[in-house]
């Protein structure tokens, strides 16, 4: 057994990284859970599901923009500054979404709480991998990137049940108050963060100047881009298998969830074992090729069940690897990289509402097609004079070599 085996992390850092993954939790649920709430949130707020659809663009953007100016503004702010006070910024949008009884102060809102979680989530993923050594980067990703898969696995399927019951304000108020509770646990308990190193502007744009990083940014926008243009129009999709019923797209939908949490775990050992390329590649192949069973198959309930686990499993084993190239090529700027990984990654979600909705003009079938068409893009890298190249020079996902000709997602 190696040292990476055996390694057992401590309490102490077990809650820190807790607390952040709460955090990456409560942001990613507060996207997420729209797509299970579109129809209501339509109908209350007397517009159109394409109309609340524009709400989803408007957030991502926001945070594609928002994420690397924050980066920049709030670099001399305390890390434990920054992540408590965007998560209190997703608490009060998240109320200003609440209350609102028209679509203009509801995109408002929404887009209050995308400014919270463009502040947010580049400091908490660039804070998870300095919490321990460096060897084990990806465990601490792929601990800190539980928030983000528990949201599909816990958050969006229990938002559309407390839906249900109450109201899609019932789900959003329900997430205005974990926010301001994690924003008040996060000032208490996340202490002695190491700061990150003083770098000037053009040394933040510089990660830009990279081609590994930009493969790797481009690969995520891609691979975002394909999960969302499926997840936000999943009740379409599976509207045939599921009848329409809230409680059997639920159940989808934990099981996409539940499933993922394996993928992201499964990814993190993986990339700290065998590295980036590898791990990345494989689930960008995986997803092609579940979302076109899907395409197939989504009429049948019985197959769409296992077809969504695999689906989870492939579309949450991506992140990792990725993020785990991004630190290691510029460990000492994490932060600053990060922050592009969130522009990136919302770029992705803001495509995904115009992709998903113009295939949806085709009909249900057309949407997983649409889905399975962007992770198409970087497998490129897989042609045999790259894996070649890989095997005459490997690397670990926390070294950072020179620029290669050869355009691997991991540079190799």
């Amino acid at each position: 057994m190696t040292d990476i085996e055996r390694y057992r992390i401590p309490g102490a850092l077990r809650l820190r990284l807790g607390l952040l993954a709460a955090c990456l939790f409560v942001v990613a649920t507060n996207g997420f859970v729209i797509a299970g709430l579109l129809p209501e949130v339509a109908h209350d707020l007397g517009v159109t599901p394409q109309t609340v659809g524009v709400s989803i663009t408007a957030y991502a953007i926001v945070v594609a923009v928002v994420a690397p100016a924050a980066s920049i503004a709030l670099a001399r702010v305390p890390r434990v500054a920054v992540l408590s006070a965007g998560i209190l910024l997703v608490g009060l949008g998240t109320v200003l979404a609440t209350a609102a009884t028209a679509f203009a102060p509801f995109l408002v809102g929404r887009n209050v709480a995308g400014v919270g979680g463009a502040v947010l989530v580049p400091a908490a993923t660039a804070a998870a991998p300095s919490v321990l050594p460096p060897a084990f980067r990806g465990r601490a990703l792929a601990i800190a990137g539980l928030g983000f898969t528990l949201a599909s696995a816990v958050g969006s399927p229990l938002g559309t049940a407390l839906s249900s019951l109450g109201s899609w304000r019932l789900s959003l108020g329900v997430l205005a108050g974990l926010a301001v509770v994690l924003a008040g646990a996060v000032a208490l308990l996340v202490r002695r963060l190491p700061e990150p190193p003083r770098i000037g502007l053009a040394a933040r744009f510089a990660p830009l100047a990279d081609g590994r990083v930009l493969l790797a940014l481009g690969a995520m926008v891609l691979a975002t881009a394909s999960f969302n243009i499926v997840y936000i129009y999943s009740s379409a999709v599976t509207a045939a298998a599921t009848g329409g019923s809230g409680v059997l797209l639920a159940l989808l939908l934990l099981v996409y969830g539940v499933a993922g949490i394996a993928g992201t775990m499964l990814a993190g050992r993986l990339t700290d074992r065998r590295g980036s390329a590898p791990v990345a590649l494989g689930a960008l192949l995986g997803q092609v090729l579940v979302l076109g069973l899907l395409a197939v198959g989504a009429a049948s309930y019985l197959l769409d069940l296992p077809v969504f686990a695999l689906w989870g499993v492939t579309a949450f084993a991506v992140v990792v690897p990725v993020q785990a190239r991004l630190v290691g090529l510029e460990p000492a700027a994490a932060g600053i990289v990060l922050s592009w990984y969130s522009t990136a990654m919302y770029i992705g979600i803001g495509l995904a509402p115009v992709v998903g909705g113009a295939a949806l003009a085709s009909g249900p079938t057309a949407v997983p097609l649409a889905g399975a068409g962007p992770p198409c893009s970087p497998c490129w890298c897989s042609r045999p004079g790259c894996a070649s190249a890989a095997r005459a020079a490997p690397s670990r996902p926390d070294r950072a070599g020179p620029p290669r000709p050869c355009g691997r997602i991991d540079g190799r």
